[in-house]
């Protein structure tokens, strides 16, 4: 297939990461927007994992971008594009977290375009019922993920949510690898627990029974009991 007639996605897939990193140097637009769609889940599930606000993990991300796109030129192919944007993402991301627990407020510029997260999971192609209980249940997890201490939860984010590899996820976070193996399983231990906890409790009032289904049935019984001990019952 010749070039220009591939789609923007095929020749995503197809471009380098020394291709399109050039190609941004010479501030070709198309290529960074190549870059952006690529890696766009990914990174924003670590800004988020980080930050634990929806707003302001976009907002991080955002900022990523503009200083990678101002700094593409310190890429040099020493380590993949995904993992150079990916350090840039958690030095903002933390960056923002300090600035937070010093109690400065960040700035959000309105005008910023949004990078939206992109979703695998299409709920319009369920049922309203199945939708729902996805729904729900994405919730609750993301919910359990957001509990966790933040060393597990950046790693369980990178390892178990995105596959990145222990290497590759090391490299990001400048960690030796039997630290980020070591925290994946913590964070895999501290997430088991705390959703058998919500399992039992939620067990415990399965097929709810007390108050008026209960009065219901035990009137019923008596009733029946009076009809059947009355002259003439049955």
């Amino acid at each position: 297939m010749d070039t220009a007639t591939q789609s923007p996605a095929t020749a995503a897939a197809q471009a380098s990461d020394q291709d399109l990193s050039a190609r941004i140097a010479q501030r070709d637009d198309h290529a960074f927007e190549m870059v952006m769609r690529r890696h766009n889940r990914m990174l924003y599930r670590i800004a988020r994992s980080i930050l634990r606000d929806d707003a302001e993990a976009e907002d991080a991300l955002q900022e990523a971008y503009f200083a990678a796109y101002r700094n593409i030129g310190a890429f040099r192919g020493g380590a993949r594009l995904s993992t150079w944007l990916a350090r840039i993402v958690i030095n903002e991301s933390y960056g923002r977290l300090r600035k937070r627990k010093a109690g400065v407020v960040v700035a959000f510029d309105a005008t910023a375009p949004v990078i939206a997260e992109y979703d695998p999971v299409d709920d319009r192609a369920e049922g309203p019922e199945m939708a729902a209980m996805r729904s729900e249940l994405r919730g609750l997890l993301m919910r359990k993920i957001d509990e966790l201490p933040e060393q597990f939860r950046t790693v369980f984010v990178m390892r178990d949510v995105e596959e990145m590899s222990v290497e590759e996820t090391a490299d990001c976070l400048d960690l030796p690898a039997s630290t980020v193996r070591t925290r994946a399983f913590r964070a895999r231990a501290l997430l088991r627990e705390s959703l058998a906890r919500d399992l039992d409790a939620a067990t415990a009032e399965v097929f709810g029974f007390a108050g008026e289904r209960c009065d219901r049935i035990v009137a019923g019984v008596l009733a029946a009991l009076a009809r059947s001990a009355s002259p003439g019952g049955t």
